[in-house]
């Protein structure tokens, strides 16, 4: 990474950033004749990011240098070896964003309210046809979903099956984030004064529905801090100025599809909560929590 930096200027320390799934994530201290600063190292190290990371790379560094003329709180651009033709693993080097991940109860809902303001900015980003990112894709199919082996309500999950199994909606298309959730939002200030300060993790970068996005955050919460908060992010969402699907079946379908992704026990992401302190989410809890999310799904939209 030295040989991309500028004249002069050099590694001097290198501390490893939690929190990350997908990618080891380092903090690189840089010392030059301009004084010293910071940059992020993200590399894909897990053999299957690595054999997709040419993708996923170049479309995140093509969407941060989109944003650098946006008002989306982004990293800026520094340099991506997406191939690792100079890195040891695919690698992309950024700028650091200012604050901290934030997954505890405590002012969970002030900001749910900001992630939603944050999530419609974000889905009124203008992109011409030659900078449209990728159509959306599932993250789950009917056949793929793996219920709770320990379930009382097989018939809820096969219920929620079988609303996947139908073609999806007619939608709006918009600029999703697609992994949008509070694990990739950083926050500076205390609770009233709390702000977002930065979203990272661009690699999903999708075109689609606002609601899939929307569906993601809302998965996330209802996991991270109870179903209840994740039943109202998308009434956030709309009071934020959002716009969702009219129709409840409509936005039924891009809820579960969305949840189906997490089943059974949705380990994907508490092994980065869990290290960020939230050792409460365990398994049994986070796959609790998932099917009573089904139920109140059901319950509001079917």
């Amino acid at each position: 990474m030295e040989e991309r930096l500028g004249a002069g200027q050099r590694i001097a320390g290198v501390e490893r950033l939690r929190g990350g799934w997908t990618s080891e994530m380092r903090r690189l201290c840089i010392e030059g004749p301009g004084g010293s600063g910071h940059l992020v190292l993200r590399s894909f190290v897990k053999p299957f990011y690595v054999r997709h990371a040419d993708g996923l790379l170049s479309r995140e560094a093509e969407i941060l240098r989109l944003l650098g003329a946006t008002d989306v709180p982004a990293a800026a651009l520094v340099d991506v070896d997406a191939t690792a033709t100079d890195c040891d693993h695919p690698s992309l080097l950024m700028t650091l964003l200012p604050g901290a991940v934030r997954l505890d109860d405590r002012g969970a809902e002030r900001r749910a309210d900001l992630l939603a303001e944050q999530l419609v900015r974000i889905h009124r980003v203008e992109v011409s046809a030659d900078t449209r990112p990728r159509a959306w894709q599932a993250w789950t199919s009917p056949e793929r979903v793996t219920p709770p082996q320990q379930t009382a309500r097989p018939e809820l999950w096969q219920r929620a099956v079988d609303v996947i199994r139908q073609d999806p909606p007619a939608f709006r298309p918009c600029f999703l984030h697609r992994d949008f959730h509070p694990g990739n939002v950083l926050f500076e200030g205390e609770r009233d004064d709390a702000r977002v300060s930065g979203v990272v993790d661009w690699v999903e970068t999708s075109w689609g529905p606002a609601d899939l996005d929307v569906a993601h955050c809302s998965t996330a919460l209802a996991l991270l801090h109870g179903v209840s908060l994740g039943m109202t992010f998308a009434d956030r969402y709309a009071a934020a100025g959002g716009r969702l699907a009219e129709r409840d079946a409509a936005h039924l379908y891009w809820r579960v599809i969305d949840a189906l992704a997490f089943a059974p026990d949705a380990e994907k992401v508490a092994v980065p909560w869990r290290e960020l302190g939230r050792t409460d989410l365990t398994p049994v809890l986070l796959s609790s929590r998932l099917e009573d999310y089904l139920r109140a799904l059901f319950d509001r939209y079917a």
